[in-house]
């Protein structure tokens, strides 16, 4: 993974940020903060493991865990949510997610880590039947 994905492993650790679901006219229709840690650990199934804590203003919360493993230049995952790829150009991690909980709907990712890897951001384009309807717009902090 070093090889064909350097700038991942750049995402290792703590990060803090806030997610903003938009609509496709810019209408805000969620948002929540979101504690991520990212690892990538020496051995066992999972070349990549990342977990959420989402937190909603309302004190509403939700715990994610998922893995994802490298092959053929890419990590994948296959979790009860989702099943996709992700991969590297030019720096900027991409993200192909189809939504197994949403049949016909599926999102793209780009993460951007900014030069001095004290933040990121991240964009989401979902689509629904191949048509976009919806945004995620992320930023970041990291925290250790």
């Amino acid at each position: 993974m070093a090889e064909n994905m350097p700038n991942m492993l750049a995402h290792e650790g703590r990060w803090d940020g806030i997610y903003r679901h938009q609509d496709s006219e810019g209408n805000v229709l969620d948002q929540h903060r979101t504690l991520t840690r990212c690892e990538f650990p020496d051995s066992g199934k999972y070349a990549y493991i990342q977990h959420n804590d989402l937190i909603w203003a309302d004190g509403r919360t939700e715990s994610f865990k998922f893995g994802g493993i490298y092959k053929r230049g890419r990590i994948y995952w296959e979790t009860d949510r989702f099943a996709g790829y992700g991969w590297e150009s030019d720096g900027l991690i991409l993200l192909r997610l189809d939504r197994k909980d949403a049949p016909g709907e599926r999102y793209t990712e780009m993460i951007e880590i900014s030069g001095d890897g004290h933040s990121r951001a991240r964009t989401w384009q979902w689509f629904r039947d191949d048509t976009p309807y919806r945004r995620t717009l992320c930023d970041e902090k990291r925290i250790t």
